[in-house]
């Protein structure tokens, strides 16, 4: 049997427990303090932002590109932004990266890619800075007109690819990935599908530098219309650093002779067998591979992740 101070023990943790459970009854969502806590905008004031990007291991560095408006840093969390990018040619920023191993080499691609329309802005290539955005070096790619992505090989900052959708109101050569393995002096074209084909989304494995998913969009326009997509758009994927691609269709995505739109894919970093696949066609299609591409499932046709607000 329990003696006496047992007894008051027992009698006390009941009574806590039952005063916790009231409290936590009594709380309306009025009540409680998380929802003093809001969103606020931090700037910088201005255009849509195209591109953002933040330094591993810092939360306080960030640079952010505009769709007309060039490139703003901040060193104090998003309090004070400066422009950095205000000395270049070109205002159109569409892509912008930072190198893993190397966070003062920072890479911009013009250009942006988004929302294309009659007054859409075009870009001149890439650029690269190596002191944190202090001075830029222009580095090539001028006839790419929308750059849409940059990867960097997170051992090896000499190493990147570049997704460009190309000048999209006339058909050319210079669409889709290129690549440069000394830091930015030569390039080569190493996915080219056809000259109305360019690329709209690059993802590199987190952990093997030598996969890399891309979306491939068929884009032709006029001033008269947009005709997106074709049987050229659609999911490709390289096991070898982007020297050879092959095109994915069936086991669970669009086969091969059906017409896609705009595609985005993305490679989780957690699992590098987690891709996943935002394909534009009569209805969004959101596919999810669990197999490292091997096969796919569509899990999501919500307009939500597509649409302008």
């Amino acid at each position: 049997m329990p003696n006496s101070a047992s007894k008051v023990r027992c009698a006390a943790v009941v009574i806590a427990l039952l005063c916790c459970t009231a409290c936590f009854a009594q709380t309306s969502d009025e009540q409680n303090p998380l929802r003093q806590l809001h969103f606020r905008a931090l700037g910088p004031v201005g255009n849509r932002a195209a591109a953002i990007i933040g330094e591993p291991g810092n939360p306080l560095v960030m640079y952010v590109g505009a769709a007309s408006g060039g490139i703003f840093k901040t060193d104090d969390g998003g309090n004070n932004w400066r422009p950095v990018f205000d000395e270049q040619d070109v205002a159109a920023v569409g892509a912008l990266a930072m190198a893993p191993s190397q966070h003062s080499t920072i890479w911009a691609g013009t250009g942006e890619p988004w929302l294309i329309r009659p007054d859409y802005p075009m870009g001149d290539g890439v650029y690269k800075s190596t002191d944190a955005g202090k001075t830029w070096q222009h580095v090539g790619l001028e006839d790419t007109g929308h750059i849409a992505r940059i990867v960097v090989d997170p051992q090896n900052p000499d190493t990147v690819l570049v997704c460009a959708v190309g000048q999209a109101y006339k058909a050319q050569h210079a669409r889709g990935i290129f690549r440069t393995r000394d830091g930015g002096r030569n390039w080569e074209q190493v996915l080219y599908v056809d000259d109305n084909t360019g690329c709209s989304e690059l993802a590199m494995d987190a952990r093997n530098p030598q996969t890399l998913f891309a979306g491939m969009w068929q884009l032709d326009i006029k001033t008269w219309s947009l005709n997106s997509g074709g049987k050229s758009s659609g999911v490709y994927v390289s096991h070898d650093g982007g020297s050879s691609w092959k095109k994915i269709s069936g086991h669970g995505l669009p086969d091969a002779d059906h017409a896609l739109g705009k595609v985005a894919v993305a490679i989780a970093p957690s699992d590098s067998n987690r891709v996943y696949a935002l394909v534009q066609g009569a209805t969004p299609e959101l596919y999810r591979s669990a197999d490292g591409g091997a096969t796919w499932r569509l899990v999501n046709q919500s307009h939500l992740p597509t649409e302008r607000s």
